[in-house]
């Protein structure tokens, strides 16, 4: 599954019933893991986010994103999450994807996750430019325990190259 496919998904709380908001990013950690949601609502001038841990989601599917209750949301100061997906001042869209031997292979578009392995991000799908997209398609890159976040870029081995393969939907498809 796209992990931008989650983007936009309303949250429901099992408790209850109640609809709690909207996914508007993931939280994400240097493993390569999905470490929780963010919700809507974080004002201009505001430094806290509406964050619900990933061990408090109970169901995610096509329409919705089921959570355990309201106290699974949790306020959390934005210097504390690590890494997002979509925004924020660490987020991993639209970052270069560089091989150790300085080989760019372009920016991230997506990632990946596998359902049935929970929260781990299992590829990367890079882009390398609207033309090349349109002609060729989108790459997508397994992950390895090799690739690393930085602050510009991240880095992953220099035969990864070698490793990319055309975006059809190779996970859950």
């Amino acid at each position: 599954m796209k992990l931008q496919d989650l983007i936009g998904l309303t949250v429901y709380e099992v408790e209850d019933g109640n609809e709690v908001g909207k996914l508007v990013d993931c939280v994400l950690d240097s493993n390569w893991n999905i470490t929780g949601i963010e919700l809507e609502g974080k004002t201009f001038f505001s430094s806290h986010v509406k964050v619900v841990a990933w061990e408090d989601i109970v169901a995610y599917g096509e329409d919705a994103i089921m959570i355990r209750n309201k106290e699974s949301i949790v306020k959390t100061d934005t210097d504390h999450i690590p890494y997002t997906f979509l925004s924020g001042k660490n987020k991993l869209k639209d970052l270069q994807v560089l091989t150790t031997s300085g080989s760019n292979l372009g920016r991230i578009s997506d990632v990946y996750f596998d359902q049935k392995l929970g929260n781990t991000i299992v590829a990367l799908e890079i882009s390398d430019g609207l033309v090349t997209d349109l002609i060729e398609g989108r790459k997508w890159l397994p992950c390895s325990e090799e690739m690393s976040i930085g602050e510009n870029a991240v880095l992953v081995p220099a035969m990864s190259e070698e490793r990319l393969q055309k975006a059809i939907n190779i996970v859950n498809g």
